[in-house]
Order: C-alpha cells, then structure tokens, then sequence
C-alpha cells in the first residue's frame, strides 16, 4: 500500500488529472489496477475522443476507463486499427460501442491484432454469421489469440471425424457451424486430445454413431475432458447403479452427463438425491436428474410437495428439463390437482 506522497510522486500527474476531467474515478482504478496510473506515457484524451466519435457518452467513457484502465496505455493507432477489425463483424458503430461498454477487456486486448484478424475472416469464409462472431470476440476471446493455423487444424480434424464416423458431406457444414456457435471453446483444444477422446469412447464399445449422437449432445464439451477423467466417472456410475457395460452405455446415452461430471460432482449431486429420499433406483431410471445442482433439486422438490406431490413414490421426470420444462410440469400437476368450485351442471343436493 502506498501513502497520499509516494501516490503523488510516482503516479503520473497528468493522467491523473485528465482521468479527473472525464470524471474517472481513480480511487477504482487505485484499487483495481493502480500499475496504470504509474506508466509514462498514457493516452487519456485521445483513447476518450475515439471512443466519443463512436457515440459513447461522458458516462459511458468513464465507466469504460474504470472497468478497463490499461485501454489509455495502448497509442491511437492501435484503437483504431482494432475499431476497424470489429467493425467487419459489426452491423454499426453503435453496435460496436455498446460491446465495448459491456466488454472493454476483449476490445482493448490488441497484442493479437494480425491472429485477430486471420481468424476473424477464417470464421467468415467457414459461414459462422458476424453475431456469432462477435459473440465469440465478447465471450471467448482466447481463441482468436491462437494463430490462425491452430484453429484451422482443429476444425479439419473434426470435419474429418465427423465423416469418418458416419457423418454426410451435405450435413458436415451445419454439424461444424452448431458445434462451434455452441462451445467455441472447442478449439482451444489440440487435435490430437479430440483425437484420443473420440478414440476412448469407440474403445468402449460406442458405436460411431452413437459416438456422433454424444458429441452433439454434449455440444462438444466431450473435447475438454481426457479419457483418465470419463473412465473415472464412468466406473463410478457402474459401481453406484450395478449395471453391465451395455446398461452403463445406454444409461451414458441417456445421460451424458455420467460422461461430463466429475466424480465428485456426481457423488455431491446423487447424495444430495438420496438425502431427499430419492431411491438409487429411481436414479437410474432417470439419470438425468444429475444433471441439476442440488440446490435446484431441493428446490423443484420442495415446491412439488408443497403440491401434494410426493417424489419418492412418483417418476422424477417432473424434476427434470429446464426452468421452462419444470414450470409446464408443475403447472399441469397443479391444474389436475385444482377442481373448480362449482359445476354449473353437477345434480343439486337438496339437504344444502
């Protein structure tokens, strides 16, 4: 920690005091990332002016600074180069800017401008539209830090996989395109894990096509896992429901999850299953239920309940699915369960 005089003798005064004039508050950035308010050289006026030509407000401009201070660290030149690359995948400046407010660490991240760009017209030759492409730029940057080369070589090995699982020609575009706008963090793998895990579940007798149901059921999560950590989860979900090696692959196909989750992850959420009263056999039934946190479990069941539902004798399929899937369930248990107050045409009772 440093006193108020070692601030002002090593901070950069001049930073400081336009910071200042655009209402920065520079106790946030004290407290964040104070290495910036050392640096000898900044761009505070001209890093604002670019991001005001853009349309960001004085606001808009302070909150960027403070969420991202390192942005005044990086020359003119640069900004507007990297202004110029998201603009081939933004529909307008006005889009742009209102990325940048939401994700200014991505924007301002300009080491990586050549990859950047090979990959940002790599994307579009593959047909991945500009919004997913910009989604990635927001939510997965890292993978446009990979040279161009890397990211190239991994979607050839799965278009290859793909065929030589059984996959068509004509089906091979849209099956990639899904693949990556659901996990783009697929291609932060190397070729050769995909290859090994791909490898591993044909060593346990999944057929290729049932190979090619799983990957697109785990919408490619498959690839950040290693075949130590599926055998661990595997043996796990054998031991627990005492099935064969048949049972144990249907029950994956059923439930990728078995696959996905730890064994820790797996051995909290069935405990937390079996405390509610819930049978391993019911379990086993309907797997799925380990996809849900057991917070969500507790919930969805005490809500049941609280309609007269009772869970231990009943299927757990009403457990199951999204928050949208388990609203329509539980609407239709409440409205069999709801009778309406009077019948217009029931016989009347003439005691009453």
């Amino acid at each position: 920690s440093y006193t108020t005089d070692t601030k002002s003798r090593d901070e950069n005064q001049k930073t400081i005091e336009s910071l200042h004039g655009l209402s920065v508050d520079i106790r946030k950035i004290r407290r964040l990332k104070e290495w910036v308010l050392l640096q000898d050289v900044a761009y505070v006026e001209e890093i604002a002016g670019i991001l005001q030509e853009m349309g960001a407000d004085k606001a808009a401009v302070a909150s960027i600074l403070e969420r991202c201070p390192e942005a005044i660290l990086h020359t003119p030149a640069e900004i507007n180069s990297q202004r110029a690359l998201w603009q081939l995948v933004c529909q307008s400046e006005k889009q742009l800017i209102k990325l940048i407010e939401q994700f200014p660490e991505s924007f301002f991240t300009t080491e990586y401008y050549e990859n950047q760009k090979a990959n940002i017209l790599f994307f579009q030759e593959l047909g991945l539209k500009n919004n997913i492409i910009t989604r990635f730029l927001t939510s997965a940057p890292n993978i446009f830090y990979n040279p161009v080369e890397k990211n190239k070589n991994v979607i050839e090995t799965l278009q290859r996989n793909y065929l030589s699982l059984g996959g068509s020609d004509a089906n091979m575009k849209i099956w990639i395109l899904k693949l990556l706008s659901q996990n783009p963090f697929i291609l932060l793998n190397t070729s050769t894990a995909i290859q090994e895990n791909l490898e591993f579940l044909q060593k346990n007798d999944f057929t290729d096509h049932e190979v090619l149901q799983l990957l697109s059921k785990l919408k490619g999560f498959i690839f950040q896992l290693s075949p130590a950590t599926m055998q661990k989860s595997m043996l796990f979900s054998q031991n627990v429901f005492k099935c064969s090696n048949q049972e144990l692959k249907e029950l994956v196909l059923k439930c990728p999850a078995l696959l996905y989750y730890s064994v820790p992850v797996l051995e909290e959420r069935l405990a937390g299953l079996l405390k509610e009263g819930i049978s391993v056999a019911q379990i086993r039934e309907t797997p799925m239920v380990l996809e849900l946190t057991t917070q969500i479990v507790q919930y969805r069941i005490k809500k049941l309940s609280a309609s007269g539902y009772d869970i231990k004798s009943g299927t757990l399929e009403s457990l199951n699915g999204t928050k949208k899937d388990f609203e329509v369930n539980y609407g239709k248990i409440q409205s069999k369960k709801e009778r309406p107050i009077f019948n217009p045409v029931a016989p009347v009772n003439i005691e009453d």
